[in-house]
């Protein structure tokens, strides 16, 4: 990535946002070798950044006045276009899916790696290349044509025997990124809509979903790249239940739900046979059924021993649902499927839900 000069500069300004005076020194001496640093209490975050060429918050995320600040000066179109790095607490889990929330566009963790956070303080400026509108119907047409060909993989190839590669998920994903930053998730969600194959129809329902989540919370490119995968995969195991109950036009009966639920375990399994998946990969789709409460299968995991990217996963993929149309119903309103969800309770991330409200609401 081309950066600017003048964004490089050893004299940039940043503006570092703390409510642990006693502990962000270090921070600050670090900052300081990539610019100037203003250090503000979380209460005097000014409502215009100026010159600050980015934004460091170093807050207690147990601290709901901290935390409400911070919502209401990063959520305003002065702050939308500046990079915003948070710093996460080893204690506190989930922590970088409530930054995100918050408006992260990158994490940092204590204890602290000097090197590793200046290059993150570099990597935060953005692409200044431009794109061409006249490109955004093929960007979007190569994205979906990308994304079907890995459905072809995992419910054509796979189930008879041919590989499903890592890197065939990796070449899809720089497409479909593309395609929903350059043209829009309604269009993505049109263009996929029409597929004739419901269990296509859905992941690639999932993926936009996840894509245009990640890109609305301002996450950095790698994290997008992450979601895009285990969006794309998370119902790989669906290619080895048998077409019969896949396609069925109405209710599953209780047997029926039971070979349904043999899903995420076989798409594990063939996985981790095949090998070269990332763990977090793999953790998706034998995880992303299961229930904050520990009502979900296959393992009744709860609590901290469902991951950020399994939470996020599990929300996109119960919304894509809901919101799908079905040989059986009708698909619910966005605004409904919102609504059916919130009364899921403890069930899901419900703060992460509240964050995918202006995707859900059509914000896009």
């Amino acid at each position: 990535m081309t950066v600017p000069a003048t964004q490089v500069s050893p004299r940039r300004r940043l503006l570092l946002a703390s409510d642990r005076s006693d502990q962000s020194n270090e921070l600050a001496s670090i900052l300081q070798m990539a610019g100037e640093v203003d250090t503000v209490p979380t209460s005097d975050i000014p409502d215009q950044p100026g010159q600050f060429a980015g934004i460091v918050v170093d807050i207690n995320l147990r601290s709901p006045e901290s935390v409400q600040i911070v919502r209401n000066k990063l959520r305003t179109e002065a702050y939308r276009p500046m990079p915003r790095l948070f710093v996460l607490a080893d204690a506190l889990h989930h922590g970088s899916m409530q930054a995100w929330a918050l408006g992260a566009t990158d994490t940092i963790s204590r204890p602290f790696d000097a090197q590793a956070i200046l290059q993150r303080i570099r990597a935060a400026f953005p692409d200044s290349h431009g794109f061409d509108a006249t490109d955004r119907g093929k960007a979007l047409n190569r994205g979906v044509e990308a994304a079907h060909a890995v459905m072809v993989k995992i419910f054509e190839k796979l189930p008879a025997g041919g590989p499903l590669k890592f890197s065939d998920i990796v070449a899809a994903e720089n497409r479909i990124l593309k395609a929903i930053k350059h043209s829009s998730l309604r269009e993505w969600l049109t263009a996929v809509g029409c597929h004739h194959n419901d269990s296509y129809r859905h992941c690639l329902f999932v993926t936009g979903f996840a894509v245009a989540f990640a890109q609305h919370l301002g996450m950095r490119e790698d994290d997008q790249r992450r979601l895009a995968r285990a969006a794309l995969l998370h119902d790989v195991g669906k290619a080895f239940i048998p077409v019969a109950i896949l396609d069925k036009p109405g209710p599953l009966t209780e047997e029926e739900t039971a070979e349904m639920r043999k899903h995420p375990r076989r798409g594990y399994d063939a996985l981790a046979a095949e090998g070269g998946f990332p763990p977090e990969m793999l953790d998706v789709v034998l995880h992303h059924h299961e229930m904050l409460d520990g009502s979900g299968y296959p393992n009744g995991l709860r609590d901290n021993q469902i991951s950020d990217i399994v939470r996020l996963t599990t929300i996109m993929d119960i919304y894509a649902a809901l919101v799908e149309k079905r040989a059986y119903r009708l698909q619910h309103t966005h605004a409904k499927a919102f609504a059916m969800m919130e009364q899921m309770g403890d069930k899901i991330d419900q703060h992460l839900l509240q964050a995918f409200r202006p995707i859900a609401f059509g914000h896009y």
